[in-house]
């Protein structure tokens, strides 16, 4: 089989997972943790990741069986290895007719660029394509490259002397001193600056006196929470790690209802699931029944961070809100899939309500790093109350440790029961809202 070939078939294995799931590119690049162009290079035969993490995770929220898993991954071991051909052609055909000059060892590469501008996506990438062959830049002298070294050295130290803090460093981060600048290298993802953190007071949160949290703006229809750990001088440091959270995703459509303070006739139709934030936002909704929120979890640098636990904070509890309860499901209209994995389930009645690992999945800790994110998905239910609360997620990485609240952008989640409240249903093709009891 060709190269061409083998890169043709795991493209085209991929797209059919794709269409079969019906799932859109965007919101499967939004729950990968990838962008939407470089999972359409991965499913058109532009690029082959240089990972098999990503199609795996890719391969699951698409429902793959077993043997398709199998096959998934035979054909990507193909389509690396004809990538790997074609990346090293251009190179030798570069070196064709340069005669080495004797004595003079090979320039090492240039290291790749890390820090705020570099791109932090957490999925390497190789894009298949012609290379630029035969080209080469013009040497510079030794000894002006050896001058312009020191030059930047001496820069450096001294831009390092004048920022470093006075009053020592946090016994907990010995040996972790870049674990602050790799957390901040990626604004993108957690609002935060890449800029060194500035004490800050802040209430004391329920969870832990030795940490506090504070939430960050995340991408459009999604919030990210993050935290910082005290240090000995006084000071904040950023944690090693980022959540991205999705208070209104959909286990499906069936299953999601809200809760609205309003009539039938000043309500809109049921949103698609990318827009139910905005639509929730707009109704000052609230989920009825039952709340399902993914977290994706991420590590800010090469070092890994162990999650040792997920608890559940009760922030209030009152009687269920008497509004009219909205079904985003069409009647009519099948609902379902497997439950996928990494799932787990909070019971908000209960008076200590824990988070509990669905049957057959495996339970904290876990492990995430920059390049292995984790993704977890937690279904809130709740009947006899209406319950605000949130998430505090314990972590360690080498010396440090600390605790990250996890909320709906510095407010509690909200979930509410809905027994005895009027239903409403928004029929296939139909133009209002109409009661379900009354639907034949």
């Amino acid at each position: 089989m060709s190269d061409g070939a083998a890169g043709s078939d795991f493209a085209e294995l991929l797209r059919e997972l794709k269409d079969r799931s019906g799932l859109s590119y965007g919101t499967l690049a939004k729950r990968l943790h990838m962008s939407t162009s470089t999972l359409h290079r991965y499913c058109n035969g532009d690029a082959v990741p240089a990972d098999y993490a990503p199609v795996e995770r890719l391969a699951r929220l698409c429902k793959a069986g077993p043997a398709e898993l199998v096959e998934l991954h035979r054909r990507w071991v193909l389509a690396d290895a004809g990538r790997g051909r074609k990346a090293d052609a251009p190179d030798k055909a570069g070196k064709r007719g340069q005669p080495e000059e004797p004595g003079k060892p090979e320039e090492p590469a240039p290291e790749p660029e890390s820090g705020p501008g570099a791109d932090a996506m957490p999925v390497p990438e190789v894009v298949v394509g012609p290379g630029a062959a035969g080209r080469r830049g013009r040497r510079v002298p030794r000894p002006a490259v050896l001058a312009g070294v020191a030059v930047v050295v001496l820069l450096g130290a001294a831009a390092l002397a004048v920022q470093l803090p006075s009053g020592g460093t946090d016994e907990r981060d010995t040996g972790s001193a870049g674990a602050a600048t790799v957390a901040g290298a990626a604004p993108h993802r957690t609002g935060r600056s890449s800029t060194a953190p500035t004490p800050r007071s802040s209430a004391a949160s329920p969870s832990s006196s030795a940490s506090s949290s504070a939430p960050a703006a995340g991408p459009a229809g999604a919030t990210a929470s993050s935290g910082s750990t005290a240090t000995a001088d006084g000071g904040t440091a950023a944690p090693p790690l980022t959540v991205n959270t999705q208070p209104y995703s959909w286990e499906s459509p069936c299953s999601q209802h809200y809760l609205i303070d309003r009539g039938p006739a000043d309500v809109a139709p049921p949103p698609l699931e990318t827009d139910a934030t905005a639509w929730v936002t707009a109704h000052q909704a609230v989920s009825s029944g039952e709340q399902y929120v993914t977290l994706t979890v991420q590590g800010a640098g090469a070092r890994s961070v162990v999650l040792e636990g997920l608890t559940v904070r009760t922030a209030e509890r009152s009687s269920p809100l008497a509004w009219n309860d909205y079904a985003m499901g069409y009647p009519g209209v099948g609902c379902g899939g497997n439950v996928p994995t990494r799932s787990f389930t909070v019971a908000l009645d209960a008076m200590r309500p824990a988070v509990v690992p669905e049957a057959g999945h495996r339970d904290f800790p876990f492990k995430v790093s920059d390049s292995d994110p984790e993704v977890f998905y937690i279904r809130a239910d709740a009947s006899a109350y209406s319950v605000g609360w949130y998430l505090e997620l314990s972590w360690s990485s080498g010396s440090r440790h600390g605790t990250l609240r996890i909320d709906d952008k510095g407010r509690p989640f909200r979930t509410s029961g809905n027994n005895a409240r009027p239903a409403y249903e928004f029929p296939l093709g139909g133009e209002a809202w109409r009661s379900a009891s009354s639907a034949g």
